[in-house]
């Protein structure tokens, strides 16, 4: 028996009705994955929706707005927050048609087919050492806020911007953290216009970092979430067994001590080199597979923080490939969750394009699915 022309009405309803509600949640689920491109070896944007689709990566992140990325994230069903370069914040600060024309060519024609949930507005901005940038940071917030309001897309894209651990004056122990005093002048005037639109404070947070940096004071096992005695936070009274959780609460900490203990954390970018330099002590593959294995496990959970129970953890790993462009040591160009070619870099239950040496326990076929579905769906509309 076929659809009447009021069945078929009421599908294109609920469809149109579920895909409103998947682009105004910014977030899936609690596990995201960045898509860094600082290489010239790394799969197609339309192959890696079918890594992302296979591996169920319901939400990520890239710091540009490139169309041809966009275009290929089309009816995926994924989540994407795209970025605002740095480079840009200064004309975007100061000119509000300058930020219209932004949000016009890089936004809205791909919504709502491309599931665009944010804009992240700089990266690490507070964090580093430019002082022109902070002080045009919140005007270019503000400036693409206003312009997705006036184009009736503020309800469905979310307006961010992420900060390293160097917005902290101490994050140990956790409920020592705050922010920089001479910080506080810019983050504070943020924070409020965040608490308004009810965007949450997104932090990039590494154990991997804190670890090499220190790594005579740090126990691994503590950076990499396997058994360990833990710490215990002496104020609280709270322990904390990895420290992940840990950075997590010292923003909150932070946020509370600044007025905004209402304000969700969710991290932008947490990830473990695989290879590193002879002064990287612990960049290996045993630890980045360790690390990468427990976090998705640990997300998977949906629970928060010894500090704050009832806000679930969100996070996105960084990154999806290993980038061979990108400068600095050696650590850099090794974070990926996949080799460049497509393949695992190791195993933490994710299928890659090309079979590896780090073979998955897990397979997904997505040809053989899609065929599946078609096959049902036809039977369902010529029965």
């Amino acid at each position: 028996m076929g659809f009447s022309i009021p069945s078929l009405r009421l599908i294109v309803l609920f469809f149109t009705i579920f895909t409103y509600v998947i682009v105004t949640s910014a977030f899936t689920g609690t596990y995201g994955v960045n898509y860094g491109r600082i290489a010239d070896n790394i799969p197609s944007p339309e192959s890696v929706v079918t890594l992302m689709k296979a591996a169920k990566i319901k939400n990520t992140r890239i710091y540009d707005a490139d169309h041809e990325v966009l275009k290929a994230f089309k009816g995926s069903g994924i989540e994407i927050i795209i970025g605002v370069g740095n480079e840009f914040l200064k004309d975007i600060g100061a000119s509000q048609d300058r930020a219209m024309d932004w949000v016009k060519n890089n936004v809205e024609p791909f919504v709502p087919g491309t599931h665009i949930s944010g804009i992240a507005v700089g990266n690490e901005v507070l964090g580093g050492g430019n002082q022109e940038l902070w002080e045009v940071l919140l005007p270019a917030v503000k400036n693409i806020h206003t312009a997705l309001d006036l184009l009736h897309l503020a309800d469905r894209v979310e307006v961010s911007s992420p900060h390293s651990a160097g917005v902290f004056a101490s994050s140990f122990p956790p409920s020592a953290g705050a922010f920089k005093e001479t910080l506080v002048p810019y983050m504070k005037p943020l924070l409020e216009f965040f608490s308004q639109i009810k965007s949450p404070f997104y932090i990039n947070t590494y154990p991997f970092l804190a670890y090499i940096s220190d790594p005579e004071h740090i126990d691994v096992n503590y950076a990499i979430f396997k058994k360990n005695p833990g710490i215990e936070d002496a104020k609280t009274k709270l322990h904390y067994d990895n420290m992940f959780e840990a950075q997590i609460d010292a923003a909150y900490a932070a946020l509370e001590k600044a007025g905004f203990e209402k304000m969700e954390v969710i991290v932008s970018e947490t990830g473990w080199a695989s290879k590193g330099d002879a002064n990287e002590p612990g960049a290996t593959l045993s630890n980045a597979r360790t690390y990468n294995l427990n976090l998705r496990k640990r997300l998977l959970k949906k629970k928060g923080t010894p500090y704050r129970p009832k806000m679930v953890v969100k996070a996105y790993v960084f990154a999806m490939f290993n980038e061979n462009l990108k400068p600095g040591p050696t650590s850099e160009r090794n974070f990926g969750l996949f080799k460049a070619d497509g393949s695992i870099s190791y195993d933490i239950g994710f299928t890659g394009l090309v079979p590896s040496s780090a073979t998955s326990r897990f397979s997904f076929k997505v040809t053989e699915l899609v065929a599946a579905i078609t096959t049902a769906l036809l039977l369902i509309i010529t029965s």
